[in-house]
């Protein structure tokens, strides 16, 4: 038998809300004119006792409209009670990686636990698995890696997926990142093939990467079946996919993807509360930063390479490289190299850091010379958050965030020259990077925060438990 869900809000109710002109909102195109939902636990309004059965109804057609899904309020709303806990829908997580969700999707997750959901986080746990118990989501660890399974391990990881989903009987599934997107997409269609109550999705594409753009040899011949692998998974009546950047959009629409079915959400959010913005760090060598994994395709080499030509023309400028290295991805830059880099005069390799913070502290310049669609690269909130300006490569989702002449300067992609030019003009110019930095973090605060993130995520949670047939098309309504 269905699980009963929320019996204390047993109300669907039209968007008759007021909304706020500041607040984040995400505009909606339905045929059928949905209503609204609130996932507020007071009864005000929300998923009414037997959500489950009216997923089963088919909505009479209506006329096409125009639907503003309102804010979740507010994202600091306490939790139900335990003895609540069973009627609550709910949701699983699943990620990678437990570092990855405790950065990329914790602030999500944890306004999804607000707004009365369960959640339960599925990924590969390593050192973080405390911290997610301690928010109270329940834990279930999956023995897989991002990378380099292999066709027996794909085949293991799917086969606990299913298993996990099963046993779970989600009301959402919400994968973060392609590789989740891919298994649980079909763990998804394996268990719930021919089940009425098959859980919404929520996939989210944080960038499509080298697996859409490499141009080696292997890569185009992977790309046809990640295609079609892609198109499988996300098709359906039930899901949404989310991307973080228009260009990711295009490219899924282009797949065959329902563009309706394609939300727009950019990036993962910062904590403005934590990052603040910092002084311009003394001292007569200006300091720029890369912080990110050791990857090739982050560019790391061309960075090195801009700071070596820029210091033989006698500039006192150095380099931090901040990040480790990434023994699951083929592009990681071995140990050797890097220690290497650091022994260089001007160029230093901090490792893992446990507060980037530090990072920005002592450098004026953030860098990100990334050769591959990034989604909206959280190295570049953060460091705008903190005022700083931004060098960028011109690839998909850093241009989301570098703005040319706003918030700091783009350069095409290997372009070691115009990197170093870009470098050198922030590099000779405090009043300017100080204009750049101010105006990353406004930007930052009207667009990137944890906050709305959080509450556009949400707004799709409870669009995905509208009843069949009520799926209007998401599109962010600015920024």
């Amino acid at each position: 038998m269905p699980r009963t869900l929320w019996p204390w809000a047993t109300r669907l109710r039209h968007s008759a809300s007021p909304i706020k002109p500041t607040a984040p909102v995400i505009k909606t195109r339905a045929r059928l004119d949905p209503p609204t939902l609130s996932l507020r636990p007071d009864g005000a309004g929300g998923l009414g006792a037997n959500a489950l059965k009216r997923r089963r109804s088919q909505r009479k057609a209506g006329s096409t409209s125009v639907v503003l899904l309102d804010p979740v309020s507010p994202l600091s709303a306490s939790s139900p009670s335990a003895t609540d806990a069973r009627r609550r829908p709910k949701l699983i997580f699943l990620v990678t990686e437990d570092w990855y969700f405790c950065s990329h999707r914790l602030p999500v997750a944890r306004a999804a636990r607000d707004a009365g959901f369960e959640v339960v986080v599925a990924t590969r746990v390593c050192a973080h698995g405390k911290k997610i118990r301690d928010e109270g989501f329940t834990l279930r660890p999956i023995a897989w890696r991002r990378r380099g399974d292999g066709l027996l391990g794909a085949a293991r990881a799917i086969s606990e997926i299913s298993r996990l989903y099963r046993n779970e009987r989600p009301d959402i599934v919400h994968h973060v990142a392609l590789k989740p997107v891919l298994f649980g997409g079909i763990a998804r269609r394996l268990v719930f093939a021919r089940s009425a109550n098959a859980p919404a999705s929520v996939d989210s594409v944080m960038g499509l990467g080298s697996g859409f753009s490499a141009t080696t040899t292997a890569a185009k011949l992977r790309r046809p079946a990640l295609n079609i692998a892609l198109r499988l998974v996300a098709s359906g009546s039930r899901g949404w996919v989310v991307v973080q950047n228009p260009e990711d959009g295009a490219a899924l629409a282009g797949l065959g993807i329902d563009a309706k079915r394609i939300a727009l959400i950019k990036g993962s959010g910062v904590d403005i509360g934590r990052f603040v913005p910092l002084p311009d760090p003394d001292g007569d060598t200006v300091a720029v930063a890369l912080v990110s994994r050791m990857l090739r395709d982050k560019g790391v080499l061309d960075a090195v390479a801009a700071i070596r030509r820029l210091r033989s023309q006698g500039l006192a400028i150095e380099l931090l490289l901040a990040g480790p290295t990434d023994p699951d991805n083929a592009n990681s830059l071995p140990m050797e190299v890097l220690r290497s880099l650091a022994a260089e005069p001007g160029i230093k390799w901090l490792g893992p850091v446990a507060d980037v913070r530090a990072v920005w502290r002592r450098a004026a310049i953030a860098v990100l010379p990334s050769t591959y669609g990034e989604g909206v690269p959280k190295t570049l909130l953060e460091a705008a958050a903190c005022g700083r300006p931004l060098v960028s490569a011109d690839v998909p989702g850093c241009r989301e965030v570098v703005r040319p002449g706003a918030t700091g300067i783009l350069v095409p992609p290997h372009d070691v020259g115009g990197l170093a030019e870009a470098i050198a003009a922030l590099a000779s110019d405090p009043a300017r990077r100080a204009a750049l930095g101010r105006a990353a973090r406004e930007l930052i605060e009207c667009h990137f925060t944890d906050e709305i993130v959080a509450r556009k995520t949400l707004a799709l949670y409870r669009t995905a438990l509208l009843p069949r047939g009520g799926f209007p098309a998401a599109r962010e309504n600015s920024g």
